[in-house]
């Protein structure tokens, strides 16, 4: 997903997306510790994405 398409998510749904991801992305890091992961280049966008949605939930709750 694209930012314009993760800001017309709600609060409840970004939530949601970043604890999917943060799995994703721990599951990532396993393979990768254990020699079982093909696409290393995973590890950064999951890492990306994970940072995106994390940026979002912050404007929309207003933190700064």
């Amino acid at each position: 997903m694209n930012a314009a398409e993760l800001r017309e998510l709600s609060p409840d749904e970004l939530l949601q997306k970043a604890k999917e991801q943060r799995e994703q992305l721990f599951n990532a890091k396993v393979k990768h510790a254990t020699g079982q992961l093909e696409n290393t280049a995973q590890l950064g966008s999951l890492r990306r994405e994970v940072a995106r949605l994390e940026t979002l939930l912050a404007e929309k709750r207003g933190d700064q």
